[in-house]
């Protein structure tokens, strides 16, 4: 059974000189309540005047960055076991320290993680990806859960909920806790009301949501970590598509019109500049989208470049190659919308 802990100061808060509380309850051992600065202040904001203050924004980004080692402190202790929580990059945490003891003078990669949770009644795993961007806690967390006994609608249900959570704590609240407790008091629903999801028999009301396909127009892909990053965003979300590398280089995600979203403003974060949405196609659906997927998985499309360029870095890819790819995936039409030429003119 695990004991009572009453309200009171965390040894944690000495280095920070912030309050953290404990209390009453359980979460697996512990319930924790969210941490929160004292006396917040909006990142790079005067509290006298308002105004942006760049010595103010570097020092209250230390800030925020230790109060996530700290968090992160707390996640290890609650989950110590191998494999509970994998971190993308296992070296963040060593870059974050160095970067608040001066050792580092770039800023660090974002800490990005997965939670694995076990669900006991009934019985599923759900795997929570995590990523804080260096402000938080005081900019929004950003959280996924997945669960292979989860189909796309009820997992855009669940995450839909848990956002909905989220955006009820104030700035400066950490909260990767409590996001965890609530999946793990709230997902059982999710899972027991799998099937009467799609039984007509339950007279259950659909829920309806908007199916989307983005096609994005680059002036060029060619890095090898940019082109990673593209397909990592890709395989992480629930999307299909491609994405061209050369010059031009195309996208083309679909799936759920928030899934798609967070890819176009995941990819374009920080400073993707010569890169824009071309054309949308959406559509109201209230199944799972599946029948409205031109494309089964997200992959790099690969194609012949024009002409003899062999190793440079500035190929230009073989447009009728390209415009064969779209017949094959009944997308003919987006070709004038990317290029401005119809089809039949390049052929000729």
């Amino acid at each position: 059974m695990s004991p009572d802990l009453e309200s009171r100061p965390h040894s944690c808060c000495k280095t920070l000189q912030q309050n953290c509380c404990h209390v009453k309850g359980t979460f697996g051992k512990f319930r924790w309540t969210p941490l929160t600065l004292t006396n917040p202040v909006p990142l790079g904001v005067s509290q006298a005047s308002g105004n942006v203050d760049p010595g103010n924004m570097s020092a209250s980004v230390k800030e925020c960055l230790q109060l996530q080692l700290l968090e992160m402190e707390m996640l290890f202790s609650m989950f110590p076991n191998r494999g509970e929580i994998k971190l993308e990059d296992v070296n963040a945490l060593t870059h974050v320290k160095r970067y608040l003891e001066g050792k580092r003078e770039a800023l660090p990669p974002k800490i990005e993680f997965v939670i694995t949770l076990q669900i006991e009644e009934p019985k599923v795993k759900i795997d929570l990806q995590v990523t804080m961007p260096h402000s938080y806690p005081y900019a929004a967390l950003q959280l996924f859960g997945r669960a292979s006994e989860l189909d796309r609608q009820q997992q855009l249900l669940l995450n839909k909920s848990l956002t909905s959570y989220i955006e009820t704590f104030d700035q400066g609240e950490l909260c990767v806790c409590a996001a965890i407790q609530w999946i793990q008091d709230n997902s059982a629903s999710y899972v027991l009301n799998k099937k009467l999801v799609h039984e007509p028999s339950a007279q259950v009301k659909q829920v309806k949501n908007t199916f989307l396909r983005m096609w994005i127009y680059s002036h060029h892909i060619y890095q090898q970590d940019l082109r990673k990053k593209i397909l990592d965003v890709g395989k992480r979300l629930d999307v299909t598509g491609f994405f061209m590398t050369g010059k031009p280089g195309i996208i083309c995600v679909e799936g759920f019109k928030e899934h798609c979203e967070e890819f176009w403003h995941t990819i374009r974060y920080p400073n993707w500049k010569h890169i824009s949405c071309k054309h949308a196609e959406s559509i109201e659906t209230e199944g799972n989208g599946e029948d409205l997927r031109l494309f089964h998985s997200f992959e790099e499309l690969l194609l012949e470049a024009h002409g003899d360029y062999g190793l440079r870095n500035d190929y230009h890819m073989n447009l009728g190659q390209f415009l064969e790819f779209l017949r094959k995936h009944k997308s003919e039409h987006v070709f004038q919308i990317l290029f401005g030429i119809e089809s039949k003119n390049l052929e000729s």
